[in-house]
């Protein structure tokens, strides 16, 4: 097991050695200490009801939500787990980073682990299967154990080649403590500016970074866990994925979760036209402006029906 110093040692290096080898019986289980932010996180959105709320916050927290499940769908996901498009370093380092104030670890633990899902979905071996170790596991629980903290760099030896990846890999409390300090200072600043707008510092972090970032991490975990039980199969892969329209919205698209296992080398998930897919929409205005190219396409031949 680790010793307590090891544990708060990963919270600011998550690439630090654990102090032992686990044993493989202790894969399973939460290091509590380790995940303290994690659950504090959670905790801190029980202050909205002493911070009160408002019409800006709201919105604020809405737009956060939104603008950083596009960078979680979009790059996270779409560029760096499947590479279905390509951009340039410069863009790649920005949507890394708006990426990683969403608190979903860095870039490379992202895409290691899910490339690993899709190699082994809902069999031995897949980090996050309903099907084998259940729904609370699916969701959230494998992301809280020992077995799943390390980053496996074996994975993406095409994304770890970037050492601006990999100090955001290596760190990735920085950037979401930095966001949570610009939420506070967004806030007291319209606080100065424009009072009657009912807002502060402590309730645009409550609201904008807070409660905005456990909404949005328990929706992206909907795709591990209810798009494996919920909805309907269009194609008959080898896993349980299923389309559902409710998670596609909720997560601008994701929830077309088995058109996706089908043919995961596509940036398009809404494989018809009335399945919206809203990151591949944004991702159509990027490449119109010039920042994101080359959208791999979904083959003719596989938009048809099972």
């Amino acid at each position: 097991m680790s010793s307590p110093l090891t544990s708060v040692v990963r919270w600011f290096d998550t690439w630090a050695e654990p102090a032992a080898p686990v044993p493989e019986e202790d894969d399973r289980r939460t290091d509590w200490l380790r995940v303290v932010p994690f659950l504090a996180m959670h905790g801190a959105c029980l202050f909205a009801f002493a911070v009160g709320v408002s019409a800006a916050a709201l919105w604020t927290a809405l737009a956060l939500y939104v603008v950083r499940m596009f960078a979680i769908t979009g790059f996270y996901h779409r560029y760096f787990s499947h590479r279905t498009f390509r951009t340039s370093r410069a863009a790649q380092f920005a949507f890394a980073v708006l990426g990683a104030t969403s608190v979903q670890r860095g870039p490379l633990w992202w895409a290691a682990h899910h490339r690993v899902h899709h190699r082994h979905s809902d069999h031995e071996g897949d980090p996050h299967s309903v099907r084998l170790h259940g729904f609370a596991w699916s969701h959230m629980g494998w992301i809280t154990s020992r077995k799943n903290f390390r980053t496996d760099v074996s994975q993406v030896p095409d994304l770890a080649k970037f050492p601006e990846l990999r100090f955001l890999d290596r760190f990735d409390l920085i950037v979401p403590v930095l966001f949570a300090a610009a939420c506070w200072g967004f806030g007291a600043w319209l606080e100065a500016v424009r009072p009657s707008l009912g807002t502060s510092g402590p309730q645009m972090l409550v609201w904008g970074f807070f409660v905005s970032t456990v909404v949005l991490f328990h929706a992206t975990c909907t795709i591990n866990s209810l798009s494996h039980l919920v909805g309907w199969r269009r194609f008959d892969t080898p896993d349980d994925s299923r389309n559902n329209p409710v998670l596609a919205l909720l997560t601008l698209g994701e929830g077309w979760h088995n058109n996706h296992h089908h043919f995961p080398g596509s940036v398009r998930q809404g494989f018809r036209w009335w399945e919206l897919d809203v990151t591949y929409v944004l991702l159509r205005v990027l490449a119109l402006l010039g920042i994101v190219r080359d959208l791999r396409p979904v083959p003719s031949a596989e938009r048809g029906a099972a």
